[in-house]
Parts: structure tokens; C-alpha cells; sequence
């Protein structure tokens, strides 16, 4: 029996998607209690594209590290420092964990190493897991619900239940292979969840203070559980919102925008984004409806 499925928050079911109506149906689901240390959340897209057509997904992603189920493989993705975009095409799904930094060692020592990069991990039995649960296919007690047609498995089974079943089979694979974090690592999810939330952090001091450990232990603790600087964390966390508020309110002043999310001054966030994603504010307000 699966968890019930708990979608996260309206606020951040979006997050970090630079052309959300561009989509294909995407799902952010809140991790169960069991992994909740060691997920921050899983995320599903499943697309059904006309031959001959590409989607292009745009994304800032969360300063982060993601295991990724798909097709026929499991990839770790690193951390990226800059805008990425992915293109879709046919019909596929993805079942991918935005990990916490507590659950990040027991598939890499180097974090840093994987910036901008994926690697393979060996987990037969999570891909094969999560397929059939994608694909349909119950559990063993329960059969299968099935059929199969030219190769490919007719779907008789709902959305929430196979992104329920995705999930439970993610999360018992990952408590069987993951620990439970030691002091250090929940000290690293907390630096990671005060900056991916709090607004007033501006700067590696203030996280620091926030835990009661000094800049440069704060420095480390991101070297060995995230593999990017607070720095590039905080920036990528005000990117986001910059964009997101730039969906929701295209006539918003860029000069009040920027002084809303702690940066110096305008130029100051044009900068940023021009940096990171590309182009300036200017050029991407207004380019699609929230």
C-alpha cells in the first residue's frame, strides 16, 4: 500500500520553471516521513508529444543534487550553476528526488566534481521498481493490471496512484540504502533549508549565524553535502523569485524588485540574471502568463 500522495505547496509547485504553461504534466510530490531527512521532494513530469515536435523545458534548478529514473537508466545530476534546458520529445516520464545535502554522500565524496555533470548510479532494482510502478503494474500481492500492446504497456492505472506507487518504491529504496543523517548532515540540511526559504539571508554571515557556526564552517559544510558555495545557493534562491515575480506581476519595478530581494541596486540584479540565465529581467517579464 502506498503513502497517501501529498503534493507540495502551491508556492513551490512551479519554482525554479522559467516558462511554466510550456510544460508538460508535472508533478511535485512532499516526500513521506521516512525519507523526509533525505528528500526535499519528488518530481514527475510525463509527456505525449505529436511526431515531430520538441518541447524545450527552461528551468533555474535548485541548488541541489537529483537521483533521476528514466527511460533506462538512473542518473545522479549534480548541482548546476547556471540555466539549463532540457528537450522533449515522443512520449516519456521522469521520476526524479531533489535530494537534501544529508542524503548526498552516500552517492558521491566530491559534490563539487558534479557540477554542471550527472553519473550513472548501478540500481537495477530501483529503475525496475519505479517502472513498474510508471507502467502500471501492481504490487505483487495485488497482480497485475497491465495489458501490453506492440511492446508498450496500456496505463489502466490513474496518475496519483502510479506517482504513488513511483514514490513509495523511490522511498523504500532510498531507506534501505541511505542511513539516517548524522549530526553534521542535519546541520547541512538546515543551512540548506534556511537558505532556500528565508529571505533575510543575504550572505554566507547570516546562515552562519542562523546555526550558530562559523562562515567557514558553514563554507565546508556546503563543499562536502551541496557542492556550491552559500553564495551561489542564495543567488540562485533570489533568482528564482525574481522570475517568479516577474511572471506574476510584469509591470513590477525592477528597481523595487531588486531592492525587495536584497540586491545592491538594479544593475545589481540585471547582472545576476544576465549571468545566469542569459538575458536580462526586462526581456524575460512578460513573455508568458504566470
Amino acid at each position: 500500500m502506498s503513502d497517501p500522495l501529498v503534493p507540495v505547496p502551491d508556492v513551490l509547485s512551479r519554482r525554479g520553471v522559467l516558462y511554466p504553461t510550456r510544460l508538460p504534466t508535472f508533478t511535485r510530490i512532499e516526500p513521506p516521513e521516512r525519507v523526509a531527512e533525505l528528500v526535499r521532494w519528488f518530481w514527475i513530469p510525463e509527456w505525449n508529444l505529436p511526431a515531430g515536435r520538441t518541447s524545450r523545458q527552461h528551468v533555474i534548478s535548485f541548488p541541489a543534487s537529483n537521483l533521476v529514473v528514466e527511460g533506462n537508466s538512473v542518473d545522479l545530476v549534480g548541482p548546476t550553476t547556471r540555466a539549463d534546458h532540457r528537450d522533449l520529445t515522443g512520449t516519456g516520464w521522469a521520476v526524479g528526488a531533489l535530494l537534501r545535502p544529508a542524503a548526498v554522500p552516500s552517492f558521491t565524496d566530491d559534490p563539487d566534481s558534479l557540477r554542471d555533470d550527472s553519473v550513472a548510479v548501478d540500481a537495477p532494482d530501483l529503475l525496475d521498481a519505479v517502472t513498474r510502478a510508471m507502467h502500471g503494474h501492481a504490487d505483487d500481492r495485488g497482480g497485475d493490471e497491465s495489458d501490453t500492446t506492440d511492446g508498450h504497456q496500456a496505463n489502466r492505472r490513474g496518475p496519483d496512484e502510479r506517482h504513488g506507487r513511483a514514490v513509495d518504491a523511490f522511498s523504500d529504496w532510498l531507506t534501505e540504502r541511505v542511513p539516517q543523517p548524522d549530526e553534521e548532515a542535519r546541520l547541512a540540511n538546515a543551512l540548506a533549508e534556511a537558505i532556500a526559504t528565508d529571505p533575510s539571508v543575504l550572505h554566507v554571515g547570516d546562515v552562519a549565524s542562523r546555526l550558530g557556526v562559523s562562515a567557514r564552517s558553514a563554507q565546508r559544510l556546503c563543499r562536502r553535502y551541496v557542492g556550491l558555495p552559500p553564495a551561489a545557493m542564495i543567488r540562485r534562491r533570489r533568482l528564482q523569485e525574481a522570475a517568479e515575480t516577474l511572471r506574476a506581476d510584469p509591470g513590477v519595478d525592477l528597481a523595487d524588485l531588486a531592492a525587495d530581494l536584497g540586491y545592491a541596486d538594479h544593475a545589481h540584479l540585471t547582472r545576476d540574471f544576465r549571468n545566469v540565465l542569459g538575458f536580462t529581467p526586462s526581456s524575460y517579464r512578460g513573455t508568458e502568463p504566470g
